[in-house]
């Protein structure tokens, strides 16, 4: 997994601005994920399993359509976006 660090893409706006954004830290995650560091993955970007949740969702439903998806997607995104926003106030103007 050590060649997944060397492609990572640098963030262009804390590059430009010196501030994280809403998906600094997902790229990291996912590969602390396939280190096996899964806790870490969590800590890197808390939104991590609800996203691969919500994509897990998507997909199985793209092929076979079952019966409550769009609510349980629907739901997924909204926490997912809430987590996300959460995680940015609170790594922009609480943790600094």
């Amino acid at each position: 997994m050590q060649a997944l660090e060397d492609y990572m893409l640098p963030c262009l706006n804390k590059k430009l601005f010196g501030v994280d954004c809403m998906g600094c830290g997902m790229q990291r995650s996912i590969s602390l994920i396939g280190h096996g560091n899964f806790v870490d993955a969590f800590y890197m970007y808390p939104a991590i399993y609800t996203l691969i949740l919500l994509f897990v969702i998507v997909a199985i439903n793209t092929f076979k359509n079952f019966k409550y998806a769009n609510k349980i997607i629907i739901i997924l995104a909204i926490l997912n976006v809430t987590i996300i926003i959460g995680n940015f106030i609170i790594k922009t103007f609480i943790i600094k």
